[in-house]
């Protein structure tokens, strides 16, 4: 796939180290450098020539994802920070595991599932404005350039785009959340005609 045909490649950051089944949300817990550096040299393998730009999550584990993909890519622009690529905050639930969440918890908040803040934190409305904010500058970037736009970021960013990707700004639903993101430290491809899943065959030389 070439860069011109890929307009959008989103990238979700590596392993983190935290229990399994831990909320991390928008929590700054470290990312494993092995794994990190593996993403990195995956990433770097796949993501096309001709970046017009990349964007990163201000979290670490995305930001050290940058920076190991950038040693082994120098072709590619300097990171640039964006806010709005944060994963969605689950306030309270942050740092819990979510087993330990009560289920009239979950409840409460997919009843209201765009307005709801779960564990009083960001709402799904909030955080689709804001992911949708960036989207709306890298995705015309992306088409009038003709050169890829990059984002390091994370699981609900993507499912996020994938429902903007589609012309959805707020999902009316929980039932209308995608179920899939991307694997820990791989990319999918946005472009006009749809999402590459195979996004990270090797870069043609």
């Amino acid at each position: 796939m070439s860069g011109a045909q890929a307009a959008l490649w989103l990238a979700r950051h590596a392993a983190v180290q935290a229990a399994p089944g831990l909320c991390y949300g928008a929590s700054d817990v470290p990312d494993d450098p092995a794994a990190t550096r593996a993403a990195a040299a995956h990433l770097a393998a796949a993501l096309p020539a001709g970046a017009a730009a990349l964007h990163v999550s201000p979290l670490a584990r995305c930001r050290h994802l940058a920076e190991a993909l950038c040693a082994l890519r120098p072709d590619l622009p300097a990171p640039q920070t964006d806010a709005r690529l944060a994963e969605m905050d689950f306030g309270a639930w942050e740092l819990r595991p979510w087993s330990a969440i009560a289920r009239a918890e979950f409840d409460a908040w997919t009843a209201r599932f765009a307005d709801a803040r779960p564990g009083g934190g960001e709402n799904v409305r909030a955080f689709m404005h804001r992911v949708a904010q960036a989207w709306d500058e890298a995705w015309p970037l992306a088409l009038r350039t003709r050169r890829p736009v990059i984002w390091i970021t994370h699981a609900g960013v993507l499912r996020a785009a994938r429902l903007l990707h589609a012309g959805v700004r707020c999902p009316p639903s929980a039932s209308d959340w995608p179920a899939e993101a991307a694997p820990l430290g791989q990319a999918l491809a946005f472009t006009p005609d749809g999402i590459a899943a195979h996004a990270l065959e090797r870069r043609r030389s």
